[in-house]
């Protein structure tokens, strides 16, 4: 495959960024999205040139870190993390413009890596239980309904990418941050901090910058896990109660 690519390119935090061209040839198809960087970044180094920083970890689609803007989308044209997006979704020829998350609370570190430590900040004011350590209980020991047990499973898929906030016209992180109150809240462990959790998170969220929700629905659609917009409904409940004392 041959490919053209325009890579946002910026030297630091307070440096001017720009969309830079790069063609690239002999791309297999079955390449990762990532591994195609790789080969970029390789020719990059031979030719003598600064390679491109971008954020990757596990590269199975389980940290996370690899989120890119790809032509407008996050993590690209398929439903997935931008690891497991492989050259196949594309046609030869193409233009892709690759690009980092676009949020005032995810600022540019360098090229295409972001800062996303306000997630971090967000789960350190709330997104915890506070248990006595030692033995673990039995698994019988507390019982779960299957329904509850089957949502939280469901909330706990997220990893964090941010791919909610990059889809968001408001820059909103209230579907990652649902996703950790629904999480906990449908567990028995979760209810004696279940007030506090909610009301810190979301005074944590604001004071970040995140956006407001209004129920676009581009947070549930670009999320590689498929979280369910229902968890919003959750933390706005939560939310409510906490304030109300009705918990």
């Amino acid at each position: 495959m041959r490919l053209t690519l325009k890579i946002w390119r910026q030297d630091g935090p307070t440096s001017r960024g720009e969309l830079k061209t790069y063609p690239v040839d002999d791309i297999s198809p079955d390449m990762s999205f990532l591994e195609m960087l790789d080969v970029l970044n390789e020719r990059l180094n031979d030719q003598g040139e600064e390679p491109i920083a971008f954020d990757s970890d596990c590269r199975e689609g389980i940290c996370g870190m690899c989120g890119l803007m790809i032509s407008g989308e996050a993590h690209g044209p398929e439903k997935t993390t931008t690891c497991q997006l492989h050259m196949r979704s594309f046609r030869d020829g193409e233009t892709i413009t690759i690009e980092p998350w676009r949020a005032d609370a995810f600022p540019i570190l360098r090229d295409l890596v972001v800062d996303r430590g306000a997630f971090d900040r967000i789960i350190a004011a709330g997104g915890f239980i506070s248990v006595n350590t030692g033995a673990a209980p039995d698994a019988h020991a507390t019982p779960v309904p299957k329904e509850n047990a089957d949502r939280a499973f469901v909330a706990a898929e997220c990893i964090g990418c941010g791919a909610c906030v990059a889809a968001c016209p408001n820059a909103s992180g209230m579907l990652f941050m649902g996703a950790k109150v629904t999480h906990l809240g449908e567990l028995p462990q979760g209810q004696p901090e279940r007030a506090t959790r909610v009301r810190a998170m979301v005074a944590t969220h604001d004071a970040e910058g995140f956006g407001g929700c209004t129920n676009i629905g581009e947070c549930s659609n670009a999320c590689p896990k498929g979280i369910p917009m229902d968890v919003i409904s959750q933390l706005n409940s939560d939310l409510r109660k906490a304030a109300s004392g009705s918990f």
